[in-house]
């Protein structure tokens, strides 16, 4: 019976063994496959951000309405379903982007006996408007515009015109001269009209006015004749906000004036953009008209921006250049509402690129050559012509050209900016934004934010993990242990919350103070080690061996509040009233109130109880047989501590140093609520940062699903994921190698 009932409880103990064996291997397996299915979702969501640009052909067909004249444009519609092709005969024919089936012929009120001279797209383009030039020194402005409405549930998109300065036509120049190039810009509240005649150059702005009592807008004009240094201009553009205007001669000669004063134009700056035997064979302004985007006779495209220097001068500069292709450029246009442009070269092909992100995205050949080309406002169709009088209408999938590994990585010459440079901004309020994802800033921020909380929290942890583990009173450790570990389950929200409206301000007005802990209590503590040699013996014997570190606690204390209070005067008598403002008039270091020095002693507070605990199980664990021999053979406890425990439990240390580091790494809240979090790259304790984690919890719920903001916040956690994993393997190695050496202690 007793054999039987053994037998059992064998038995039972083995299914339990088994049970307990095999729900470890599925708990450690589940940890595994969860770890690389996180991995592989985030570089599923990344991965489109790298795939290849693509154009292919829909349709081709006949140019519609042929006989109504040579086309001056090809435009399209929003929905890529209806096409226009302005002519030069005042014709603007409506047909079908993929068929070529016409819908609607509409005529220009151009005056009888007047012929079009001259023709050219307004800005901003997105608004539709054209401006035709005439013979007689007048102007016509023209918008088309798109209705769309449902009719038994199909979509009906139905075209028409506007005059928005009215069908009558603007006179420009009162001597009836032929208006030879023309260039316009239209807001909602202004006209700005730029012509050039055989003699002269003209300007004329027109000012809507709308008094408060009145039901019709008064329209305010004023002119003005430019005289610029090369008479032979042959390209007029304008900003979109109207306050500059740039002329390009038929040498490769570039004048640039500012205009915000119609009445007054200033010639602002004259160069040549070009070398000796090369042209400017197109031109047109990128998105935003902040650049121009200028290609040449040998096939380069260059980008002009405006640039600041050191004394504050702004001139037009080339930022950057694109080599297209070996034939000359015909030419050129910009996405509406990205940085990319198309290019249309003499040998018939096509290519698009990204200025930002200095990527060619895609080239194909499309024939042997072209005369127009449009490109749809969103930039996923294309609509060319042929000298043969044929339409070619492609698609296009670009979704994230503004990425590239130069963007990510590298400095980039972004518009308005000195000089090239590593910075983040992910959004802005208008299309005009041009998109800054430089990485660098957010993990230089990572970095930064991870030293200073080890900084803190390396010595205080580790000095205390040896105290307690090796001479501390048992009794003692029962105690303080469990304490601090506790401390590890304070939620960081409440730490960072903490830090963000309590230390940072409390800080800012105790700089000194702050500093002065670092002589003072030292000092406090080498003096009460000083004196303590002095205390009677009967004294000391009464006071638990390894308890005598608690009398320094309330030591601590005081020094500290000494320190406090010896700051203003110090800062009175040393830094002339203020820490601060000495750092910045001596030093030329600001200073800002959620810096470094915040995030690294609250994010140390958070680290400490990781380090300190398991650097704590590691020395404490060290055979005693170890330190008793030790001991025995005359070695004090600080050499059998640095000798012999902390060799031993070296590997342990280093593993606690590790994991106290990648927390620090990827720690969100604390950052994200105890600094600024502005991607600055600056090494100063007292300037802020932001870090990849507190990045992604700032950014994502504001970022569109699956477009290049989101993907691209995607890549900064899987940036942090690849980090983590890289530096946590790395320390492994190095933590078994320590194993290995030190075993045979």
């Amino acid at each position: 019976m007793q054999k039987s009932s053994g037998s059992y409880y064998q038995q039972w103990r083995l299914i339990k063994d088994n049970l307990a064996r095999y729900g470890v291997i599925a708990g450690g397996m589940g940890v595994i496959v969860a770890v690389v299915m996180i991995f592989f979702y985030l570089l599923y969501v990344v991965f489109p951000l790298f795939l290849s640009a693509t154009a292919e052909p829909v349709s081709q067909y006949a140019l519609p309405e042929k006989t109504l004249g040579k086309t001056l444009l090809l435009d399209m519609e929003e929905q890529n379903q209806v096409a226009a092709r302005f002519t030069e005969t005042g014709h603007i024919v409506f047909f079908d982007v993929a068929t070529g089936k016409t819908i609607t012929n509409q005529t220009v009120a151009i005056p009888a006996g007047s012929q079009i001279t001259s023709f050219a797209q307004a800005t901003p383009l997105n608004e539709g408007v054209v401006i035709y030039g005439l013979s007689d020194g007048r102007a016509v402005l023209v918008k088309h515009q798109y209705k769309v409405t449902y009719v038994n549930n199909q979509k009906v998109i139905t075209p028409s015109l506007a005059y928005p300065m009215g069908e009558q036509p603007l006179v420009l120049d009162d001597g009836h001269a032929a208006l030879e190039t023309i260039a316009a810009q239209v807001s909602d509240g202004s006209t700005t009209v730029v012509a050039k005649t055989a003699a002269k150059i003209l300007l004329s702005s027109f000012q809507k006015e709308q008094a408060l009592f009145a039901d019709e807008a008064t329209l305010t004009r004023s002119d003005a004749v430019l005289n610029p240094p090369d008479t032979g201009v042959q390209d007029i553009l304008i900003d979109k906000d109207g306050s500059y205007l740039y002329l390009l001669g038929s040498q490769g000669r570039l004048d640039f004036y500012d205009i915000s004063d119609k009445s007054t134009p200033v010639l602002k700056q004259a160069q040549n953009v070009v070398g000796a035997g090369q042209k400017i064979t197109s031109i047109a302004f990128l998105n935003g008209d902040l650049s121009l985007m200028m290609g040449d006779s040998t096939g380069l495209v260059s980008q002009w921006s405006m640039v600041r220097d050191s004394s504050n001068h702004s001139s037009m500069q080339k930022i950057r250049v694109f080599k297209v292709s070996d034939k000359a450029i015909v030419a050129l246009k910009s996405e509406q509402r990205r940085k990319g442009f198309l290019t249309v070269d003499a040998a018939g092909n096509i290519g698009i690129y990204h200025s930002t992100a200095e990527k060619e995205l895609i080239k194909e050949h499309v024939a042997d050559s072209l005369t127009d080309v449009a490109m749809s406002p969103r930039a996923n169709a294309l609509l060319m012509q042929s000298p043969d009088d044929k339409i070619y209408f492609w698609a296009v999938e670009n979704e994230h050209p503004e990425v590239s590994l130069k963007a990510l990585w590298q400095k980039v010459w972004y518009e308005s900016y000195p000089k090239p440079d590593y910075i983040w901004q992910s959004s802005a309020s208008n299309n005009d934004f041009e998109p800054k994802y430089s990485l660098i800033p957010l993990v230089f921020g990572t970095l930064k934010a991870a030293f200073y909380a080890m900084l803190v929290a390396m010595p205080l942890a580790l000095m205390g993990a040896i105290y307690t583990a090796y001479f501390m009173n048992p009794q003692m450790r029962q105690y303080v242990k469990p304490i601090i570990e506790l401390m590890g389950a304070l939620p960081t929200v409440i730490l960072g919350f903490l830090a963000g409206l309590w230390l940072a301000p409390f800080i800012e007005e105790h700089l000194a103070g702050f500093f002065s802990l670092f002589l003072v209590v030292p000092l406090a503590i080498m003096l009460f080690a000083y004196f303590w040699q002095f205390v009677p013996r009967s004294i000391l014997e009464k006071i638990p061996d390894g308890s005598d570190a608690v009398l320094l606690i309330p030591l601590i204390l005081m020094a500290g509040m000494l320190a406090f209070s010896i700051s203003v005067p110090l800062e009175a008598a040393l830094f002339h009233g203020s820490l601060r403002e000495w750092f910045k008039d001596e030093l030329g270091i600001g200073y800002d109130q959620r810096n470094a020095l915040v995030v690294g002693v609250a994010m140390g507070f958070a680290v400490i109880p990781t380090i300190f605990s398991i650097a704590e199980d590691a020395i404490f664990s060290v055979p005693k047989h170890l330190t008793v021999g030790s001991l025995a053979l005359g070695a004090t406890p600080w050499q059998t501590l640095s000798r012999v425990v902390l060799l031993t439990a070296s590997p342990g240390i280093f593993s606690a140093v590790m994991i106290g580091f990648g927390r620090a790494v990827g720690e969100t809240m604390i950052v994200l609520m105890s600094t600024g979090n502005t991607p600055v790259m600056d090494l100063s304790i007292f300037q802020g940062m932001r870090t990849l984690a507190a990045n992604i919890a700032v950014e994502m719920p504001e970022s569109e699903v699956d477009s290049t903001h989101y993907r691209v916040l995607f890549l900064t956690a899987l940036v942090l994921f690849a980090f983590t994993f890289v530096f946590n393997t790395l320390a492994e190695v190095v933590r078994q190698r320590l194993r290995e050496k030190y075993s045979s202690l």
